[in-house]
């Protein structure tokens, strides 16, 4: 077991040994001049594993976002984002950088329907230009998008004119916790963008897919945010790993989570919503979400409060079952000092 069980993300991963090696070794260019061999074999490989004709690797999940809505949406026009999106309500960057205004639709555990976006599409004055999807959604507990529902999102989106941009920063826990391609999970977007450095352990960085034009664009703005990035492939180079080596084993995470989620949901003051525990997030509802983080710190479980009732739970690849039993344990305890019951 970890000396302290860190559940408060999936980015605290460390990189393998293999990625370690990789980065040693790794052949170098700039990448801005796109010369690095490293990172354009991380790009091409990315692409073809969501379907995609081309990628561009960035620092970060929040410029892949950024980029991408900047690519295929003007400063004035608006995107159609689910009202808990990553994008909204974490980002921070969609107006003041990209000058693009959010519309908000409500949806179901994450999931916008189609019939709702038809809906709000029909009611517009101005189209938006953009629809923004994710998968899986982070603050929805991490729950999925199947394939046939993004086909269907897409559908109603491509009809009204609009493009269609996936937030997948998790969507390799997406396709693994549904047993298809991540490719079936982009297919019908317009751009799609994953992290390698989250439950697949790479040290930095992100990537987005799309098509050549969007790309191209995207390209562009990276560097115009100075996202541009000199001998880059010495960190590309652990991204390559993670696609090729650290996919599968995201279901050992999903596993922990559902154990994790289906304990502490029989601990008295404490509620979890099972049918959200779709992948490697657990969200645990609680009366006072700030107070019981610190009595679970005094116990060496990190965790991390979203606001006065709410504390997120992340598995992965440092998390094992002995940890998994240590942090049932350490709720347990925590809730029983604060009921005087210690």
């Amino acid at each position: 077991m970890a000396a302290v069980v860190d559940l408060r993300s999936d980015t605290l991963t460390h990189p393998t040994e293999a990625m370690r090696e990789a980065m040693r070794r790794a052949a170098v260019g700039d990448d801005v001049y796109g010369e690095d061999p490293t990172v354009n074999r991380l790009e091409e490989l990315a692409a073809a594993r969501v379907g995609k004709e081309a990628a561009l690797y960035v620092p970060s999940g929040t410029m892949a976002n950024l980029v991408a809505i900047m690519a295929q949406a003007q400063p004035g026009d608006e995107a159609l984002l689910e009202e808990q999106a990553h994008i909204y309500r974490v980002e921070g960057s969609l107006v003041p950088i990209a000058g693009v205004i959010p519309r908000l639709v409500p949806g179901v555990r994450g999931a916008i329907s189609p019939a709702v976006l038809r809906a709000v599409l029909d009611a517009s004055r101005t189209p938006p230009r953009l629809l923004c999807l994710e998968n899986t959604h982070n603050l929805a507990g991490g729950t999925v998008l199947s394939p046939q529902q993004t086909a269907d999102l897409c559908t109603v989106a491509h009809e009204h004119g609009l493009r269609v941009h996936l937030d997948g920063a998790r969507i390799f826990n997406s396709a693994v916790a549904q047993g298809v391609a991540a490719r079936d999970l982009a297919r019908d977007v317009d751009s799609v963008m994953f992290c390698v450095s989250k439950g697949l352990s790479a040290p930095v960085g992100s990537v987005l897919c799309g098509s050549r034009e969007i790309i191209s664009r995207a390209r562009g703005f990276r560097k115009f945010l100075g996202g541009g990035m000199r001998q880059a492939g010495v960190i590309a180079a652990a991204g390559i790993v993670a696609l090729e080596e650290m996919v599968d084993r995201l279901a050992d995470d999903h596993r922990r989570a559902r154990t994790l989620a289906a304990q502490l949901a029989q601990i008295p003051g404490l509620r979890v919503d099972l049918a959200t525990v779709q992948t490697n997030i657990v969200m645990v509802e609680v009366d006072d979400a700030p107070a019981l983080a610190r009595r679970l710190a005094d116990r060496q479980v990190r965790s991390f409060p979203l606001g006065a009732s709410r504390i997120r739970l992340v598995t992965h690849r440092h998390i094992g079952d002995a940890d998994v039993e240590h942090a049932v344990a350490a709720f347990r305890d925590a809730l029983q000092v604060a009921a005087g019951k210690a």
